[in-house]
């Protein structure tokens, strides 16, 4: 079967791959979007069924079109954001191929790219990746198989009906993991939440909601995290309506805190003696944000009504300043562990020699590979703290397309002899 030919291949078809759709068609270059199972698949089964985006429905979209139909100070739920791809994929005529996984792409001698899928070969001049960050749950190998206690990630995990009875242990309190033991207990499970290092911005704060205050005071245009920051998660809720994630109020309502899981023997789980200190970072980081909320408006000379609420911070509970150690899993009768510990990278499709660095991450300047012609959209820091949210990632493609482009154009200028 002879090769398919396109000029522009993208590889995802979620946020990044819509937003990338949408940049490139604005500059006329063809291209062609494969997706291996729906658009926003990620969104559908990758996540739990009560989920809501983290930032308001004003913030968390695509510049050039709103969410019908709910406040723009709300969450949205899942479902609704499903939609609203499909939606702007439709709006946009995006040229999407679904059910194509791309299981090889190679490098032809012409510096052409092959790239090998379910349905046949597709020959490409540029292939962007558009695989976003939520490739390879990553659950650590601490609590043997054979134990029979029911173990999921985050991304497997659903509602409380689909755990056995009994307590279950939540590992890793970033957005995911803070949600997920809140539902839990609100369904009346017995919940241990394991708590590692974290940033806990204000869901709110005079007025305005906390991705405003990101925007104002420039931290979504942070380039590179901080040194020492890469192993933070970020503790923050769009459910219940939004709440600033509070450790203290978690544990009033019965929640066990429990610092960072270490290790398991003998059918106990051991735990890092950090909890105090995790919180305690935590609550410096949200009083570092209301601080510089207080000056930005005061250099600008911008009233706001005053939140003193906000500042008060009560004592740490008595499971952070005498904080469990260890854990037996069968006295506590645990029965299921829920791993919220994040993603990795899985690239083994990706045999294009100089694509990734030694660590098999992409070796790339703001998405543009090493490698000419092929490009990276919709990872974390990818060009800011913003690039996997869905409006950085509509902000990257831009960039990206900007930059095919004009490649493009180059090449196609005639060569012009030079006399001597």
């Amino acid at each position: 079967m002879a090769a398919e030919t396109i000029d522009t291949l993208i590889i995802g078809g979620g946020q990044a791959g819509i937003a990338m759709s949408e940049h490139l068609s604005r500059h006329g270059i063809p291209h062609l979007v494969v997706e291996k199972d729906r658009i926003a698949e990620k969104w559908r089964t990758g996540r739990w069924d009560s989920l809501v985006a983290n930032g308001p429905a004003w913030h968390d979209r695509f510049p050039n079109m709103s969410f019908e139909g709910i406040d723009p100070y709300a969450f949205a739920p899942k479902d609704r954001i499903v939609d609203y791809f499909e939606e702007y994929a439709r709006r946009i005529a995006m040229p999407i191929r679904t059910g194509v996984t791309v299981t090889s792409l190679t490098r032809l001698p012409d510096t052409r790219f092959r790239a090998e899928t379910s349905a046949g070969i597709i020959e490409a001049q540029n292939v962007v990746s558009a695989t976003g960050p939520f490739q390879k749950p990553l659950i650590p190998a601490v609590i043997p198989t054979e134990t029979g206690i029911f173990q999921t990630h985050s991304a497997g995990y659903r509602n409380p009906d689909q755990l056995p009875a009994g307590a279950v242990l939540v590992v890793g309190a970033g957005a995911s993991g803070v949600q997920i033991a809140d539902e839990l207990a609100r369904a009346g499970k017995r919940v241990f939440l394991s708590v590692g290092p974290h940033d806990r911005p204000p869901i709110r704060y005079r007025g305005r909601d906390f991705v405003w205050w990101l925007g104002v005071l420039g931290k979504w245009d942070a380039p590179v995290r901080a040194p020492g920051t890469e192993h933070v998660t970020i503790a923050v809720s769009g459910a219940q309506g939004g709440r600033t994630v509070d450790f203290r109020e978690l544990a009033a309502r019965g929640i066990t805190l429990l610092g960072r899981t270490q290790a398991y023997e003998n059918g106990e789980l051991s735990f890092a003696p950090d909890l105090a200190r995790n919180i305690e970072n935590g609550d410096r980081n949200y009083l570092s944000v209301l601080d510089e909320a207080d000056a930005y408006l005061a250099a600008h000379g911008i009233d706001l009504p005053e939140d003193p609420r906000a500042r008060q911070i009560g004592p740490l509970p008595v499971s952070a300043t005498n904080p469990r150690l260890s854990l037996d899993l069968a006295a506590e009768d645990i029965t299921a562990v829920v791993w919220a510990t994040g993603y990795g990278l899985d690239y083994g499709w990706l045999q294009v020699p100089g694509a990734l660095d030694e660590k098999g991450r992409p070796d790339h300047d703001r998405g543009v590979a090493r490698v000419r012609g092929l490009y990276f959209v919709g990872l974390p820091w990818l060009s800011c703290r913003a690039s996997a949210f869905i409006w950085g990632a509509w902000r990257d493609a831009a960039h990206l397309a900007d930059v095919i482009a004009a490649r493009s154009a180059a090449s196609a200028q005639p060569t012009r002899a030079v006399l001597a």
